[in-house]
């Protein structure tokens, strides 16, 4: 039986050895309410200043006190919410420094997909072809026979989710990515291929920084599909954003020198 690791320098959505948790089976991104929490406080708090924003002083604006504690024990599942932790602490410097409303969505979807494996893995093997393609249609029924092949395979904790569980995450799970821009419709939903932004990128480096991944690997990294870039694309992607000041990036036959 696989064991979850916890310690900080495991960032679950790249983590090969992660399970597959059903978090979507209950609620999508909720993207909107972190945005109005990172409103209401724009500074870098912990988590016990953050629950308070949310439970206490209600910025979400829920009714009952049981409601904000449970959108809130989301939220934190979601999106880390500690000033302490060294991936949040990221993101929300690079959130400080989006230019547009797209980038902020990037970025925080970024942040979603490193915490959960479910999603991240998701992302890589079955939203990353359909982005390559867009616009597309994405279907409910496609992921549904992704999620099914998943728990046939590698992940075997899949295919423990009920009929229900596994309809309810694919639901959410795409709900999320209309979410952060990387689809667009209701009922019928078409992929959107991102745009080349300089906050997502920068934090999805720091997190190969954090798990300690060799530079040379790195530019060819798998997790790169989380932005619908291909690893054969990735050191001209960087080198785009090098050019226009998103990072400092440098490579010379084996050598590669990556600042952000």
């Amino acid at each position: 039986m696989r064991m979850a690791v916890t310690h900080d320098n495991v960032i679950a959505g790249l983590d090969p050895d992660g399970l597959c948790l059903a978090r979507l089976s209950a609620r999508s991104a909720l993207y909107t309410d972190l945005q109005v929490l990172l409103q209401a406080r724009p500074e870098l708090l912990s988590t016990a200043d953050y629950r308070r924003a949310v439970i206490d002083e209600n910025v979400l604006a829920r009714v009952s006190v049981a409601t904000r504690k449970k959108v809130f024990k989301e939220l934190k599942g979601r999106y880390v919410l500690d000033g302490q932790h060294p991936l949040f602490a990221t993101f929300h410097h690079e959130w400080g420094r989006c230019g547009s409303d797209q980038e902020r969505a990037l970025t925080a979807y970024m942040l979603f997909a490193l915490k959960d494996r479910t999603v991240a893995l998701t992302s890589m093997e079955w939203l990353y072809p359909q982005l390559r393609r867009a616009p597309c249609e994405v279907r409910i029924g496609d992921l549904e026979t992704f999620l099914r092949q998943l728990g046939k395979g590698a992940h075997p904790e899949v295919a423990r989710w009920t009929p229900i569980t596994l309809t309810r995450v694919a639901q959410h799970y795409l709900a999320s990515v209309r979410d952060f821009g990387l689809a667009t419709g209701t009922t019928r939903k078409l992929a959107v291929r991102p745009a080349l932004y300089g906050c997502p990128v920068r934090l999805l480096l720091a997190a190969l920084r954090m798990l300690r991944v060799p530079p040379l690997q790195v530019v060819r990294h798998e997790a790169f599909k989380l932005l619908g870039i291909g690893p054969e694309e990735v050191i001209d992607a960087l080198a785009q954003l090098n050019r226009c000041g998103g990072l400092r990036f440098r490579m010379q036959a084996d050598v590669v020198e990556i600042a952000v």
